[in-house]
């Protein structure tokens, strides 16, 4: 048999089945995003606290609240890759592996006096 007689069910049950698979590829997405987002608040944190010269370098209103701002853009990012993974960009858990890669590269960079 080639397909599933799906006979037994409305239009609208068989216009939105998915695949088990998928469905889990996407909830460990998920998972791994979110993990990743608290290595990004982690590394973000360190660098804030750091009081490398640079951070006097950034524009007032990055520092606006003492750097909170910094910290809900972190948060905006996170949950817009989570949101976009959740309703099907199952992917974009390897552009967020990359931000988050390029994050501790930064972190790295200033943390060594190499920048």
């Amino acid at each position: 048999m080639l397909y599933q007689d799906d006979g037994d069910k409305t239009p609208d049950e068989r216009q939105f089945q998915t695949d088990e698979g998928f469905r889990n590829f996407v909830t460990m997405a998920i998972a791994l995003i979110f993990l990743l987002g608290i290595a990004n608040f982690a590394l973000h944190k360190a660098v804030m606290e750091s009081g490398h010269p640079l951070l006097g370098q950034m524009p007032w209103f990055v520092q606006t609240m003492g750097g909170k701002l910094t910290f809900m853009t972190e948060f905006l990012v996170l949950l817009a890759a989570m949101m976009l993974a959740a309703n099907g960009w199952a992917g974009l858990f390897w552009a967020y592996l990359i931000y988050t890669g390029l994050n501790a590269l930064a972190a790295w960079l200033i943390f060594s006096d190499r920048i």
